[in-house]
């Protein structure tokens, strides 16, 4: 499919629209803002819940903002019955967020966290004024081509959002002077100039605002795009004619975040989901007409499984694709026949998952099939890369075989060259394999003078560019765009991230360290710190973890986390098992019946770095979001004595009670990720005994702040509140307990750059108060 592999931007108008499969996690001090990271959805007030009966309620307990008193929430009994266990659930009354009630119980929280945080305020200002000081507010991404356009991302000085813009290429250029992108400065004037969507002018009068779709028709006259003013993730699908600037009557509500154009443009893909907010169903919308006139053109009955559509690179074909955790299912059409019958690709098998891309090979039409079937007699865990001919994709021969220590993640085809995404030693990797006239030519690794880096393409639409866009990046470096020259090998660089008020990468130092876990699996951790404090002594640290759906937290430079390490602040990362580092088996022995490794791995990072002299459990600081936020209730349980504080926002903290409930979003998804708890006795005593939520005790704590989202879609609201309002009465010790809930944002936090800037210096205060360095 035309997905940028490992793409580290998404403006490409081109761009499918979210992952189908796994969460792509915002890795800066900002929430998850992509999909599926822990899929939920806001609850229907009312709806009886399985096995649960409630008994009366108690009175209500008095609380007292003025005297900072922490609010206490009323308990009401509620029994939750399954395999013969029963649960007393004392906070589940907090789940309706239509109650009056339950909203004065989470403003009664958010007014504790503001007075029992009052003192940093100054510090939270210097904070956002350092970010924003860092940041060059007027800018521009670099253009890429589509067409007969560059098209790029604008910033103003002052505006929350950003514009998406285009400008024609010259008509004399050619060669690879046509695919030069021109040198676009703040404050001067673009010649032909066009702006496509300013998300300033849509967001007005509103909270919140998100992009779902942004897509421009192959001819370049159109484009679809959908916005979501809630932060549910439901969006509103609209259409522009770019040749007058005109906005046209069609108008289709309630859809999913992305659309495929046809290619005559008369034509456009969506999706919609179903109540368990599971993308479900591709319609095919003309244009011009109403949206009840629109076709069904597919409906997945399994609610294992989401539905995505997107198009090739090459213009060719149309791809739908069912998704579960663990099993695909490609449909093809034909780009030209946008009203045709999709067709089977490779009928799906429970535990096998497939990517399809065409290629044209030796002047023949081809499928690349990425799979992890069976190969001779042996299960390809780390996936396989096959062709097979577009009329039989069953008849498949293997170009690249199986190897355990090498992660085959992604291929994109282009007119005269494949780009390889793998990943190798816990690191991403990039490889060119030219095409010739009779097949293949001489695969070569991409290699950059970088202990520890992340590489990944950006943004490359066109089927028959001479150039491949890549993105570059460490702790330490600042985003690289280059231009890689595939016919030559020159790597030019087109922009390097600015941060303003001098920095120097010669300043800091980023390395890998390895723990060793229980059972003797060698854990890696990343670390990155300002020289002049370097860790010979115990230094304040930030451990982060995440380890699900088997996504990578990779080598990334954050302008935010300058201001923590220029502080004394060492910033860690353990890539914990769960995740998917050191590829599949990394994965799978950090899930379902395993998925206590991700935990005790966590802690064994944190033992090491303490026993190794980093840093000490009384400035050791953990972090996670999400089904992170999982791994650092786990943590808080398991070992809270090795950690002087825990931040959280929108943790997946009572994942039991909501795997349990079917009717809740998305929670059949989630099956084979977590187990099936509703049906199996042992998925259910397993993650009982290790439910966040479940296993508080009355015990001290480490400082915790807990953040979320009212509108959360993926992880509601109530599993932190109920979680905060358990231990608020539960454990011991004077340590701060803290929950502020974001009352108009969802799963990626709020909106608005500068909203999020805020929110970066209310935490990094929060983080640098606790370990002693508020006054740094």
């Amino acid at each position: 499919m035309r997905r940028p592999l490992r793409s580290w931007s998404t403006s490409s108008p081109r761009n499918a629209a979210a992952s189908i499969r796994r969460c792509a996690i915002c890795t800066g001090r900002a929430r998850c803002s992509t999909a599926s990271s822990r899929p939920r959805a806001a609850n229907r007030r009312g709806r009886a819940r399985r096995g649960v009966r409630t008994r009366a309620n108690s009175s209500v307990e008095p609380m007292s903002v003025e005297s900072v008193a922490a609010p206490i929430a009323k308990r009401v009994p509620t029994e939750r019955v399954h395999h013969g266990d029963v649960f007393v659930d004392e906070y589940e009354w907090l789940r309706d967020k239509e109650d009056p009630e339950v909203i004065a119980y989470l403003e009664a929280e958010n007014a504790y966290t503001e007075a029992r945080t009052a003192h940093l305020d100054g510090l939270r200002g210097k904070i956002f004024a350092e970010i924003k000081s860092r940041v060059q507010e007027t800018d521009l991404s670099v253009p890429h081509r589509m067409g007969d356009y560059w098209y790029y991302s604008r910033t103003f000085e002052g505006k929350q959002y950003g514009s998406s813009c285009r400008c024609p290429v010259a008509a004399d250029a050619a060669g690879i002077d046509a695919w030069t992108p021109p040198e676009l400065k703040p404050g001067v004037e673009i010649p032909g100039e066009q702006v496509l969507l300013d998300l300033n002018e849509l967001a007005e009068g509103h909270d919140f605002i998100s992009l779902g779709a942004f897509e421009v028709s192959h001819d370049g006259n159109l484009l679809a795009y959908s916005v979501d003013t809630v932060g549910n993730e439901r969006y509103v699908l609209r259409f522009k004619d770019l040749r007058t600037g005109a906005s046209l009557p069609d108008e289709i509500a309630e859809t999913a975040a992305g659309a495929a154009w046809s290619l005559d443009g008369e034509f456009v893909f969506y999706q919609t989901v179903d109540e368990a907010w599971r993308p479900d169903t591709v319609w095919r919308h003309r244009l011009g007409t109403a949206a009840d006139q629109d076709v069904k053109v597919f409906h997945e009955p399994d609610d294992r499984f989401w539905v995505g559509i997107d198009g090739t690179r090459s213009e060719q074909y149309l791809f739908i694709v069912s998704s579960s955790k663990i099993t695909t299912e490609y449909r093809v059409l034909a780009a030209d026949d946008p009203e045709g019958e999709f067709r089977v690709v490779l009928p799906r098998r429970d535990g096998v998952e497939y990517s399809v891309e065409h290629a044209v090979i030796g002047g023949e039409d081809r499928f690349l099939i990425m799979h992890n079937d069976v190969v001779d007699g042996v299960k390809a865990e780390n996936f396989v890369l096959a062709e097979a001919p577009v009329a039989d994709p069953s008849d498949m021969t293997i170009l690249i075989g199986h190897d355990p220590q090498v992660r085959l993640e992604s291929v994109g085809a282009f007119a005269d060259y494949l780009v390889l995404g793998y990943r190798r030693e816990a690191l991403p990797r990039l490889a060119i394999w030219p095409l010739t006239a009779d097949g293949y030519g001489e695969r070569r690794e991409l290699e950059f003078d970088l202990e520890l880096a992340s590489v990944g393409t950006a943004g490359n639409p066109e089927w028959a560019q001479p150039t491949l866009r890549i993105a570059l990046g460490s702790f330490i470096t600042p985003r690289q765009i280059f231009d890689y020259v595939p016919a030559t090998g020159e790597l030019l660089l087109r922009k390097e991230d600015v941060v303003l008020g001098g920095y120097d990468p010669n300043e800091y130092v980023q390395r890998r360290d390895w723990a060793v876990a229980d059972d003797g699996t060698r854990i890696p951790i990343s670390l990155v710190w300002r020289k002049e404090f370097a860790p010979d002594s115990p230094k304040p640290l930030l451990l982060y973890g995440y380890g699900s759906y088997e996504t990578a937290i990779d080598p990334y430079f954050s302008i935010a986390r300058l201001s923590m390490l220029d502080r004394g602040m060492v910033f860690a990362i353990a890539h914990v098992r769960g995740g998917g580092e050191m590829g599949r088996y990394w994965y799978e022995n950090g899930k379902t019946l395993t998925k206590k490794n991700t935990f005790t791995d966590f802690v064994s990072c944190a033992r090491h770095l303490i026993d190794t002299g980093v840093t000490a459990a009384d400035r050791l600081v953990a972090e996670g979001g999400s089904a992170g936020g999982m791994l650092m209730g786990a943590v808080a349980n398991l070992a809270p004595e090795l950690f002087t504080g825990i931040i959280t926002s929108v943790p997946f903290v009572d994942p039991l009670t909501s795997i349990l409930d079917p009717d809740l979003p998305l929670t059949v998804i989630e099956w084979d990720e977590w187990g099936d708890p509703l049906h199996d006795k042992d998925v259910y005593q397993y993650m009982k005994s290790y439910s966040p939520y479940e296993n508080v005790e009355a015990k001290d704590y480490p400082a915790i702040l807990a953040i979320t989202g009212l509108n959360d879609t993926r992880v509601l609201y109530v599993e932190p509140a109920k979680w905060v309002a358990k231990l608020r009465v539960t454990k011991t010790g004077d340590a701060p307990l803290l929950l502020k809930t974001e009352m108009s944002s969802g799963h990626g936090g709020v909106s608005g750059r500068y909203e999020r800037w805020k929110e970066v210096a209310f935490e990094e205060a929060w983080i640098l108060d606790t370990v002693g360095l508020a006054d740094a």
